[in-house]
């Protein structure tokens, strides 16, 4: 398995030295730009920094990735552009800055969340391949096949991780298409999230929200939900991650996957897990988000998982509601770790 990963927002020297070290491993690093809507945080969200410098900063990184040999996938990938999103003026600054990175860091692909700069890429870079953000939730055939002529690969949707029927059903269309698919790995969110696009649309208009005199704080429902304890047992069942010990399941249906890594605490750690295959310590610390603080004193350990936790889940029936698999699983992985310390003092 090779793995596409996050070009971080704040300021991580050794995790480029890792990803150049193990480069035979990676298939792409994927990137925002400066403070254009995305995903994710924006890049001057590292505040030591004026926006020049960490311009600057990154396309030095940039650079230094492309020289060795990594190809670089550029993420135009915010659920909204607000007025901009038809603008003649949007569209060329989208074309002016795809030209000038193509120049100068030699850009491989491109990733959107938005069908028309997907057309207008197609339109105007006809060599540049674009792939469909996992923002999009593309999770079937017909999904997908509504866009077929301005997607050349796309992102699977997060629900489909453990469902190998629906995987092999995309593949088999995929090969059949000339289409390429990717999986989203290490994913926290909770399944159908019933916040989630709003979530997304909040991200991707963060810098004038911050500007605002804001009456509240939106953490996000998976916050509140896995706050409550009665709700801890369900976490296994209601995220789609794929741990790094299972990875392998996957070969047949993909022929990399992508790793959350962009705003992740310890990059690092996450890319080395995949990268070995296995990880020790508490599997929430691997997942963006990363909800270990609100479950605090309780802690996921990794290597408490059942081992067929992964392949079970591929082929079982889907009917959780009479079901208590995942929770046993979830349950024995537990620790509860104000108890350990008690009884070390």
């Amino acid at each position: 398995m090779k793995w596409i990963v996050g070009y971080p927002i704040r300021k991580n020297q050794p995790f480029l030295d890792e990803i150049i070290k193990n480069k035979e491993q990676i298939s792409e690093v994927y990137f925002s730009w400066g403070d254009l809507p995305n995903g994710r945080s924006a890049l001057s969200a590292e505040g030591d920094k004026t926006p020049f410098e960490q311009q600057m900063r990154q396309m030095e990184d940039l650079k230094r990735l492309s020289d060795a040999g990594l190809p670089l996938n550029l993420l135009y990938n915010a659920n909204c552009y607000g007025k901009n999103s038809q603008s003649r003026t949007f569209f060329h600054q989208i074309g002016a800055l795809t030209d000038f990175l193509m120049q100068t860091v030699g850009l491989a692909t491109v990733t959107t969340s938005s069908p028309l700069i997907a057309r207008f890429l197609k339109e105007n870079f006809e060599r540049l391949p674009v792939r469909a953000s996992v923002n999009m939730e593309i999770g079937t055939v017909e999904g997908i096949s509504y866009l077929e002529d301005i997607f050349d690969s796309f992102y699977v949707k997060r629900e489909v991780n453990r469902n190998r029927e629906g995987l092999q059903s995309l593949r088999t269309w995929c090969d059949a298409h000339g289409k390429q698919m990717y999986l989203l790995a290490n994913s926290g969110c909770l399944n159908h999230c019933s916040a989630h696009t709003f979530h997304d649309n909040l991200v991707a208009h963060e810098a004038e929200i911050a500007a605002m005199d804001n009456g509240y704080d939106f953490q996000g429902i998976c916050h509140t939900y896995l706050s409550k304890k009665k709700n801890h047992d369900t976490w296994l069942q209601r995220t789609k991650f794929i741990r790094p010990e299972d990875t392998s399941l996957y070969e047949e249906f993909t022929p990399a996957m992508k790793l959350a890594t962009r705003v992740n605490a310890d990059p690092l750690r996450v890319l080395k897990a995949y990268l070995d295959g296995s990880y020790s310590g508490g599997t929430m610390d691997l997942l963006e988000p990363n909800h270990g603080k609100i479950l605090f004193p309780y802690y996921f350990d990794n290597e408490k998982i059942d081992p067929s936790f992964a392949q079970h889940v591929l082929r079982c029936d889907k009917h959780c509601e009479t079901c208590n698999f995942c929770k046993e699983v979830t349950r024995k992985a537990c620790v509860n770790l104000g108890e350990d310390l008690s009884m070390k003092l």
